[in-house]
């Protein structure tokens, strides 16, 4: 039984995390969750997940993970979209997994293919002996929760470093939005209005 006046709207996600341009690092692997709001739920597929570990090809500075992704959320409303945060790491000098890069993107808004690049930042040390010791010790400054990148408070702070980017590839597909009143086509898709139509 189908219902005319719908609760909800769906939000279908899937794609893939392509790659990354690392140019001083190999050897990577990607973390990913998703961050949103209070009256957003996954209904289906995975909220976070572990890549596998990626080395650069010959003649190549892309590490290429082609990782899936795939999650389905209901709403009432869009406030609190999704973001997805992702999170590299690798190897250091001696061996230790650190983090080469934090990055957030929200979930386009409109139907269909889209490809993203986020670009990635790390946390640094705030002074010349933290930076040392952290190096000597193996233990970089990092988020002990990496979702705080897709949220404003308390970041104002934080010292970050750019380094490097990661490209993502999404299909979307929303459900009764239309119904709910929300209008999510693009204005570069959307048919051409005449100045009546105005």
């Amino acid at each position: 039984m189908t219902s005319n006046n719908p609760a909800v709207f769906l939000l279908m996600i899937n794609g893939q995390i392509e790659a990354a341009d690392f140019p001083e690092y190999d050897d990577l692997y990607c973390k990913y969750c998703f961050v949103y709001g209070h009256d957003w739920a996954p209904t289906s597929g995975l909220e976070e997940g572990i890549s596998q570990i990626t080395s650069k090809g010959r003649g190549s500075q892309s590490l290429v993970w082609n990782f899936p992704l795939d999650i389905t959320f209901k709403s009432t409303n869009p406030f609190g979209w999704p973001q997805i945060v992702v999170s590299v790491y690798g190897p250091d000098t001696f061996g230790n997994d650190i983090v080469r890069g934090y990055g957030a993107v929200h979930i386009p808004f409109t139907p269909g293919k889209h490809t993203k690049t986020i670009p990635m930042f790390v946390p640094e040390s705030t002074s010349r002996l933290q930076k040392f010791t952290s190096w000597l010790m193996g233990r970089r400054p990092e988020f002990t929760d990496p979702k705080v990148v897709a949220q404003g408070e308390g970041r104002e702070v934080t010292r970050v470093r750019s380094q490097g980017c990661v490209t993502l590839q999404f299909n979307i597909v929303t459900k009764d939005m239309k119904k709910l009143g929300y209008d999510t086509t693009s204005i570069e898709h959307s048919p051409a209005r005449t100045p009546q139509q105005l």
